[in-house]
């Protein structure tokens, strides 16, 4: 029974084919295409309202040069919320609980940020790592300390998406395995277990919605310093 619960988070595989790449192309499907006409109908107005209203949010900290990321970053919050949400229906499979996948969105998305900013302007990019007005003496620590925290950002994006997704999953079925295995013994029980449940899945909306925001915003975060 232990080992069952992590087969979750098992890659799907039919006949021995991997189905990841399509795992993560079906979700751009459910989307409704943008419609030329001048009336649309509602779902594409709520989504057109959305992209344009989260953009808008995104794009607050950031200066002229990284508007150019508008369109990459909007992309990536969007295609992280579908698979986050469609994974919370049964029978389905999240990539974002891959750690795999994870980083090889944040290492190549936080490495482009740091090669803009030595590039555009290197003096600004390597004083991040020494704070103005630094002692002496805590120079070469303090550079060893930032050069070690600018190389954890990615390992903190990933990982973060990651625990988040794959804690809430687990909970998710141990509660619910709860509540079947109690619903035979003690029916009040597995209602207030039921309930619990019903309560944590609203809960891990929320958090699919935050941990896509949240992975989006910070990457905004890095590309400012940056630019």
């Amino acid at each position: 029974m232990t080992l069952s619960f992590f087969d979750q988070f098992m890659s799907p595989s039919f006949l021995g084919v991997p189905l990841m790449a399509l795992a993560l192309v079906l979700p751009w499907i459910l989307f409704p295409k943008p419609s030329p006409q001048w009336v649309t109908n509602r779902m594409i107005t709520l989504q057109g309202w959305f992209i344009n209203r989260f953009t808008q949010q995104l794009l607050l900290p950031l200066n002229l040069p990284g508007h150019k990321w508008a369109a990459l970053l909007t992309s990536l919050m969007l295609f992280l919320l579908t698979l986050n949400m469609l994974g919370l229906l049964p029978y389905t499979f999240t990539p974002t609980t891959q750690l795999s996948l994870n980083m090889g969105l944040a290492v190549p998305f936080w490495l482009a940020t740091v090669l803009m900013g030595l590039r555009n302007q290197p003096t600004a990019a390597l004083g991040h790592l020494l704070p103005e007005g630094t002692p002496p003496l805590l120079i070469p620590v303090l550079i060893v300390i930032e050069t070690i925290s600018l190389f954890i950002r990615p390992l903190a994006l990933g990982v973060r998406l990651t625990a988040n997704l794959t804690a809430g999953h687990l909970l998710i079925q141990l509660i619910a395995t709860a509540a079947f295995v109690l619903a035979s013994s003690m029916p009040v029980v597995a209602l207030l277990t039921a309930t619990v449940l019903f309560l944590l899945t609203l809960l891990e909306v929320a958090v699919a919605m935050i941990q896509a925001y949240v992975f989006v915003l910070l990457l905004s975060l890095y590309l400012q310093e940056n630019v």
